[in-house]
């Protein structure tokens, strides 16, 4: 059967359907914590009963920030769904989204004909990788910077421009930082090579720092810590690895873990690997706050993650967010990298999540 509108009014469907789409799969959604008095165990699966009642959003991520010039063929859009928990002391989220391949590979070392070694790379033309990689997803969460309730992570996104970032000249295809002197933004960073072998993201966040001779990073920094994390995996000529994993694992083929980790020794035949990291938790100050349990399977990486309604430590307030009211809307913005380290899929505007 053949139903025929006129044309306004068939306008005004297709307005609707649009609309309805990007309400339903865009920027702007709400996300229910629910609470629960079940104890929550990270395996990066959603077995526990309240799981089940939690609401989730799905979350299209459609944007990237710039092409590479070097062939990147990565994911250019991808759905990601998101649900929460949380009871007296912590906030749980449950994260799903598609991938097609597990990217671990990132920048390792292989052995040639001639005996000697290369580290694999592959850098654009903004001198980032995007071919010898790491899966990552990124999250923003507002502290106190004004406009992100709106803009979202765009905020706090600055584009260069004929080589020049905030005019200062840069090759980077964009820097993070805020716009006033006070702001700040939490930094979620998980990474599938650096830090989710040990359970964590890597916590860090964003202020106003526009000064590279400050901060090579501009406004991101890693939170407070005493100790801990990843290193290049070099010795200081750069021309071997300096550590290695005994026995071989294939498990942590591209990643070297503090309980293998020993002296690198040359015992390789061509054409074998050595991973380009070497890493250690973080400990100390803020910068392990976040845990997480992830895993990659039919295509799809799972992450669940825990962490405190409300942290602690000298720099607390300004580097984490607390979720210390629960009457009131926290903002965020969510993105996924495919194998990059830079060049990621993004959403527009913002997302907020409610204690219900």
């Amino acid at each position: 059967m053949v139903v025929k509108f006129k044309t306004g009014f068939a306008f005004l469907i297709g307005v609707s359907l649009i609309f309805y789409a990007f309400a339903a799969f865009g920027a702007g959604q709400t996300l229910e914590s629910l609470k629960t008095s079940s104890p929550i165990f990270l395996d990066a699966s959603d077995q526990e009963p309240d799981w089940e009642k939690a609401k989730p959003i799905t979350v299209q991520l459609s944007e990237l920030p710039y092409k590479p010039n070097n062939g990147y063929e990565g994911m250019k859009r991808t759905n990601l769904s998101i649900k929460s928990l949380h009871d007296k002391y912590y906030v749980y989220f449950f994260i799903q989204w598609d991938d097609p391949t597990r990217s671990l590979e990132r920048f390792p070392w292989v052995k040639q004909k001639d005996g000697s070694w290369k580290q694999l790379a592959a850098k654009d033309s903004t001198k980032h990788e995007n071919t010898y990689y790491e899966d990552k997803l990124g999250i923003y969460w507002n502290i106190n910077t004004k406009g992100f309730s709106k803009k979202g992570c765009d905020i706090s996104c600055h584009m260069a421009e004929n080589g020049l970032v905030n005019g200062v000249k840069d090759t980077s295809a964009g820097r993070k930082f805020t716009k006033n002197p006070g702001e700040t933004i939490d930094m979620w960073h998980w990474k599938g090579v650096r830090t989710n072998p040990l359970g964590l993201f890597d916590d860090q966040y964003v202020d106003d720092v526009t000064d590279p001779k400050k901060n090579k990073n501009w406004g991101r920094h890693g939170d407070s810590k005493d100790g801990g994390g990843y290193k290049n995996n070099i010795t200081q000529d750069g021309k071997l690895p300096r550590y290695m994993n005994s026995p071989y694992s294939d498990e942590y083929k591209y990643m070297v873990v503090p309980w293998l980790r020993v002296p690198f020794k040359d015992n390789f035949k061509p054409g074998d690997v050595v991973p380009g990291i070497s890493i250690d938790a973080f400990y100390g100050g803020n910068r392990d706050d976040i845990q997480v349990k992830g895993a990659w399977s039919e295509g799809k990486w799972t992450l669940e993650v825990k962490r405190a309604l409300v942290t602690r430590g000298k720099n607390a307030k300004i580097q984490d967010v607390q979720f210390k009211n629960k009457k009131k809307a926290y903002y965020f913005g969510i993105a996924v990298f495919d194998n990059s380290q830079i060049n990621h899929i993004y959403h527009e505007g913002v997302h907020k999540l409610v204690f219900k």
